[in-house]
């Protein structure tokens, strides 16, 4: 995907791991990935259609395993990384961070159920047993 903003992965990702002392960082550049869904024009389905035409921008979502978390809700954790990438937050259109702890992350790998990026392995399809 072509770097509108000059906004990279490589450069997220090295910015996340010299301000936040990050141990591990995964980022994907959902640029060409949309989630804009409309509803299917038909009376009898309620299925979501998922378009893949272009955004309006760069996306980037991402795992951050770092120290830094530590005793720190959420919404605490998303400025933290935040304030670090204010200049590339500001030059792109969307930012998904998800923020764990190096113990919250281990757990989740003994456990078998580490997180993946938003966006890393979906389809926009909806998942059995759930409505849309």
């Amino acid at each position: 995907m072509a770097e509108a903003s000059g906004v990279t992965e490589a450069d997220l990702k090295a910015k996340i791991i010299e301000q936040l002392q990050a141990t591990h960082v995964e980022i994907e550049d959902m640029s060409g990935i949309s989630t804009r869904r409309r509803p299917r024009h038909s009376a009898t389905s309620r299925r979501m259609l998922t378009t893949t035409a272009g955004g309006c921008g760069q996306a980037f979502s991402a795992i951050i395993v770092s120290p830094q978390f530590e005793k720190k809700t959420t919404l605490a954790r998303h400025r933290l990384v935040n304030t670090a990438l204010k200049a590339e937050v500001a030059a792109i259109h969307a930012w998904t961070p998800k923020c764990y702890t190096p113990e919250q992350w281990e757990r989740q790998r003994l456990e078998g159920s580490q997180a993946v990026a938003p966006g890393i392995a979906t389809t926009g399809e909806v998942v059995t047993g759930t409505t849309a």
